[in-house]
C-alpha cells in the first residue's frame, strides 16, 4: 500500500489518500473502512439516456464519487471490496442520495475520510505502508491425495489451492496403479507450487506432511528437475505434521525449525505470545486471562504484561463497541503493557477468535472476577463479519449501481 496524501486535523478528523499495490492491502482497507466514514474513488455506473425522439438507451459511464459507507464486503479469495453507502457528492449522472456500490481491486485510487481517525487506524495504516512487510513464506501441508498450498503473511494465511486426488490403494500385483496415482498427485502439487510462489519474494516454502509423503514429494521434485525449483532447493524446509488440511500450520509454525527461519517477521512475536498464554493458561492461570470483563479488570488493576486483541473487533459496527477496545489499547500501554493486534485472517488471529478475540498475559497472579458473561464478549461482534471466502464474489448489493 502507498500512501499518497493525509491530512489529519487536531481533532483527529480528515483524510488519507491510498493506492492498494497487492491483495494483502486489500484486508488492511477493509479493516479500515468503517460505518459512517466517508470513501471517495472511481467507479462505474450504469445509466439511461432518453433521446430527443423518447427512445432509451442504456450506458456504462466512468466517475468518481463519494457516498457515505453503510456496508463492506470482502471477498478474500479474489481480493475485492465491495463497499456500499449513499451518494454525497454532486454529479451529472448520479443524484445525492442515490444508493451505489463502489467495487475496490488491487491498484485502485481511493480517498478514506474519518470523523475521527483513532490509533488503531493510524498504526494499520502505518504498517500497510512498511515496504519491509511482505509476503515471505509459502506452506504445502498435505497427505496422500490431499494438499493445501498456502500463502502466509503477517497478516493472513490463504489457501491458493486445496488438490485432491484418489489414490488407488496398494494391493498385491497392483503396485504400477498405485505409484502411477501418486505421481499424479505430486505432479499436481508442484504445478501448483510453481503456480502460486514467487520465490523472488518467498523466503521459505514450507513442505510438511505426516510420514514420508514430504520427503517422497520432494524426491519427485529435485528428479524432475525442473530449473525454478532446483534454483531455490535451500529455501524448502521440511516439516512433520498430522495431516494435510490446514488447521496443521498451526503445529508446523510452532517448530523450533520454522521458528528460526521466521526470525525477522512479526507473526514469530504473534505466534509465541499465544503460545505463552496457552502455557500459562495450563500451567498459571491466575497469570491468564481471557474475556473483555476479565481482561478490564485485570487492566484496572495494572496486571497487564501482554495484551492480545483480534482486529474484528475493531470491525465492529457499533462506535461505542471499538471505542471501548481502543481505549483499553490506550490504556494498556499508557501503563507500561505490550499489545499485540492478531489479524483474523491468520491461523494465530484464528485461534484467538476461539478465544472471544481478547486475552492478555499478566505480571503477577490475579483472581479472576466470576462472570458467566465474561467468555461471551465477542458473540456481539461476530455480526458484523463480511468476509467471503469462497471463489465466486457475492452479487448482493448489484442492484445499488442501476
Amino acid at each position: 500500500m502507498k500512501l499518497l496524501e493525509e491530512n489529519i486535523e487536531k481533532d483527529k478528523s480528515g483524510f488519507v489518500t491510498l493506492l492498494l499495490n497487492e491483495p494483502e492491502d486489500m484486508w488492511h482497507i477493509y479493516n479500515l473502512i468503517q460505518k459512517g466514514d466517508q470513501l471517495k474513488a472511481s467507479t462505474v455506473r450504469q445509466i439511461v439516456i432518453e433521446s430527443s425522439t423518447g427512445s432509451t438507451s442504456k450506458s456504462m459511464v466512468h466517475l468518481t464519487l463519494t457516498i457515505a459507507v453503510k456496508k463492506t464486503h470482502f471477498d478474500v479469495q479474489l481480493s475485492q471490496l465491495r463497499v456500499s453507502g449513499r451518494n454525497i457528492s454532486k454529479n451529472n449522472h448520479v443524484r445525492i442520495g442515490a444508493h451505489h456500490t463502489i467495487d475496490l481491486f488491487i491498484n485502485s485510487t481511493l480517498t478514506l475520510i474519518k470523523e475521527e481517525w483513532d490509533v488503531i487506524s493510524l498504526e494499520r495504516i502505518k504498517e500497510a505502508c512498511d515496504i519491509t512487510k511482505t509476503a515471505d513464506v509459502a506452506a504445502v501441508v498435505l497427505q496422500e491425495g490431499l494438499a493445501n498450498i498456502c500463502l502466509i503473511t503477517y497478516t493472513m494465511t490463504i489457501v491458493r489451492q486445496r488438490i485432491e486426488v484418489n489414490i488407488q490403494k496398494k494391493r498385491k500385483g497392483f503396485a504400477n496403479g498405485y505409484e502411477d496415482s501418486l505421481k499424479k498427485f505430486y505432479q499436481k502439487v508442484i504445478d501448483a507450487i510453481i503456480h502460486h510462489v514467487n520465490f523472488d519474494i518467498v523466503k521459505v516454502l514450507i513442505i510438511a506432511s505426516p510420514g514420508f509423503v514430504k520427503d517422497d514429494l520432494y524426491t519427485y521434485m529435485m528428479n524432475e528437475e525442473i530449473k525454478v525449483l532446483l534454483e531455490n532447493k535451500s529455501k524448502i524446509l521440511l516439516i512433520h505434521c498430522s495431516s494435510g488440511h490446514k488447521h496443521s500450520l498451526n503445529e508446523v509454525l510452532k517448530e523450533p525449525g520454522v521458528r528460526n527461519l521466521l526470525s525477522l517477521t512479526k507473526y514469530k512475536t504473534e505466534i509465541k505470545a499465544l503460545q505463552r498464554f496457552y502455557d500459562m493458561l495450563d500451567k498459571d492461570s491466575e497469570r491468564a486471562f481471557y474475556g473483555i470483563k476479565s481482561i478490564i479488570f485485570a487492566c484496572e488493576n495494572n496486571a497487564i504484561e501482554t495484551l492480545l486483541l483480534s482486529d474484528k473487533l475493531f470491525r465492529s459496527n457499533d462506535i461505542e463497541t471499538r471505542k471501548k477496545y481502543i481505549k483499553l489499547v490506550e490504556d494498556v500501554r499508557a501503563k507500561g503493557g505490550k499489545v499485540l493486534i492478531y489479524s483474523s485472517l491468520h491461523n494465530s488471529g484464528e485461534q484467538l477468535n476461539q478465544l472471544t478475540g481478547v486475552a492478555a498475559i499478566l505480571n503477577f497472579p490475579l483472581k479472576e472476577p466470576n462472570s458467566d458473561e465474561d467468555k461471551e464478549s465477542s458473540e456481539k461482534d461476530d455480526d458484523d463479519e463480511s468476509v467471503e471466502w469462497s471463489t465466486s464474489s457475492s452479487d448482493e448489493s448489484s442492484e445499488d449501481n442501476f
